[in-house]
């Protein structure tokens, strides 16, 4: 587990994590606010656990911004950003972190929706409020980054396939990001232990988690994972900018 940000490295500096009222994306919050950052912690329907994560980080002595949001509706989106201007005037950390696609009663397309549509149209509502020396951090999974050359479990690929749809995606913005002085990188992490999507995998594939903990030797736990996407917050953008955390020996570049 890397280091945690040092305290003030990010004073000064606003952090908008979307999907973060719980698991990754709480914890990353957590991380961002401990070394300084005021934070916009987002939700789609989880309002009292966003405020107590809101309450926890201003022990911190830094800001919080709590805005429900649905990031596949424009909107919501509009809505959302047009709150984080009036109360920072500029984002210097945006975190993609929320993603989906396995919940049940949802849309055939949904996945599709919320990991490649949904994640563009954020980055596009927030890019008004990023400027020069900003930083643009996607989140997603070794079975949804690997996934064109590497299969995954067959409970899995439509997600895996919609995030590296996503992943594209953004990735064809980096020239337009760059010139405006926008730092892009990729997180990638493999099965992370005590993630809702790890669970619902070993309901729907039992033995599937300890399969690939006994492979890779080690999975992240939630604390781990969160800590690193910091760190990418503030690192020196890897090659091909992508942050790999953990095993890959199982995959295939």
């Amino acid at each position: 587990m890397p280091e945690p940000l040092a305290p003030g490295t990010l004073t000064g500096k606003t952090a908008v994590v979307t999907g973060s009222s719980r698991g990754i994306g709480a914890d990353t919050v957590r991380s961002l606010a401990r070394a300084g950052a005021d934070v916009v912690i987002n939700y789609r329907n989880k309002a009292p656990r966003a405020q107590k994560l809101a309450n926890e980080v201003r022990e911190q002595g830094v800001e919080a911004l709590v805005v429900g949001a649905d990031l596949t509706d424009a909107a919501s989106l509009e809505s959302m950003f047009t709150s984080v201007k009036e109360t920072f005037g500029t984002i210097d950390i945006l975190v993609l972190n929320a993603s989906g696609g396995m919940e049940s009663g949802m849309a055939e397309d949904y996945a599709l929706t919320l990991n490649r549509d949904a994640q563009l149209a954020t980055l596009d509502a927030a890019a008004p409020l990023l400027g020069a020396g900003s930083r643009v951090v996607f989140v997603t999974s070794h079975q949804a980054h690997f996934i064109r050359t590497t299969p995954t479990m067959p409970e899995y690929e439509p997600v895996a396939l919609s995030k590296r749809a996503g992943e594209d995606a953004l990735r064809e913005r980096i020239p337009a990001l760059t010139e405006k002085g926008i730092e892009f990188v990729v997180v990638s992490g493999d099965m992370i232990e005590g993630t809702i999507t790890a669970t619902l995998l070993e309901r729907t594939n039992p033995g599937a988690l300890s399969a690939r903990r006994e492979d890779a030797g080690k999975l992240y736990n939630v604390a781990e994972f969160a800590a690193e996407i910091a760190q990418a917050a503030v690192e020196a953008i890897p090659e091909n900018n992508e942050r790999i955390v953990g095993d890959v020996s199982g995959f295939t570049a």
